[in-house]
């Protein structure tokens, strides 16, 4: 079975420290490397407020993972997301060819910007 391109989104409670939210997050990059993924790119979004209350919590640490991984890995990383009680939300998306060439092109910084072209009008 060949590799196909992840995203996750989880989001940790407030109430944990530095060290216990970096902990955590070891967590789930090992549960990803042990289960045969490559981890392609990371985002720690940190604190931020959320939409509605969740666990009598109004903020969360928010932290994304890409990866490329055999599709069998979603269950696994579904259920460790479950059983920790550290997380409040999770969420894990497939990405299509467009997904992985928008993310390529907004961490080279060229999303968002108008085209040359554009801009010389």
């Amino acid at each position: 079975m060949f590799p196909k391109n992840y995203e996750t989104v989880f989001i940790l409670t407030p109430v944990l420290s530095e060290i216990q939210m970096k902990d955590t997050v070891d967590k789930f990059r090992k549960v990803l490397t042990d289960n045969g993924a490559e981890l392609v790119h990371e985002d720690n979004m940190g604190l931020k407020k959320l939409a509605y209350p969740i666990q009598h919590k109004n903020t969360g640490y928010y932290h994304l993972i890409e990866f490329k991984a055999p599709g069998t890995i979603v269950a696994t990383l579904n259920t460790e997301y479950l059983r920790d009680e550290r997380v409040l939300r999770h969420l894990v998306v497939s990405l299509d060819k467009h997904a992985v060439e928008y993310n390529e092109r907004k961490r080279k910084g060229l999303v968002g910007k108008k085209k040359e072209t554009e801009t010389a009008k």
